[in-house]
């Protein structure tokens, strides 16, 4: 009997301290309205506040030369995540380009299934030359048909950001299969 009771309390000293992911609300603003959204936090410690249109950040990716880098915080949609385990993402940031979105050292990924949600991200923009064997590596992993990855046939010069932090439009059921809690630097 004794066993049994320690047994229970133990079980319920360890559901007790399960560390949840935390969430804030923070508005999002556009030029229709602005509303209160709820964003899960990844990687740094982040808020919204002052964050940059995607737009913007690129006619910054536009001026730059190959080899630049600005710290930057842009807020944006995600267009596509890696559907192995969320460990990048794409961003548009105009008409015919997209942000390719790696997360500092590996330390945080995204929901895989937050396509076309909301996203802030605080990093890195920078503009770098990817070599042909990644970017079928990274087409691979969005799931490309074998079609669309023969058509890789050569290097590209790539609108690239390293986030340290990150905030994604709260879902009503994420799928944080394989996902870090996030953190503090």
């Amino acid at each position: 009997m004794k066993n049994i009771y320690l047994v229970l309390c133990a079980a319920i000293s360890f559901v007790a301290c399960k560390e949840e992911v935390k969430t804030e609300l923070i508005p999002a603003v556009n030029e229709e309205k602005v509303e209160e959204l709820a964003y899960m936090s990844y990687g740094a410690k982040i808020d919204a506040k002052d964050a940059i249109e995607a737009s913007k950040l690129g006619s910054f990716y536009e001026g730059m030369k190959q080899g630049d880098t600005m710290d930057v915080k842009v807020r944006g949609v995600i267009q596509e995540v890696c559907v192995n385990k969320g460990c990048w993402i794409k961003m548009p940031v105009n008409d015919s380009e997209a942000a390719f979105v790696k997360f500092k050292d590996y330390g945080f990924f995204l929901p895989k299934n937050g396509a076309d949600k909301e996203v802030v991200l605080r990093g890195k923009a920078y503009k770098s030359v990817t070599p042909k064997e990644e970017l079928i590596h990274y087409a691979e992993d969005a799931g490309e048909s074998e079609e669309e990855i023969a058509k890789i046939t050569e290097d590209k010069v790539t609108y690239s950001f390293m986030a340290d932090g990150a905030l994604v439009e709260e879902f009503e059921n994420p799928d944080v299969e394989g996902m870090e809690p996030a953190t503090e630097e």
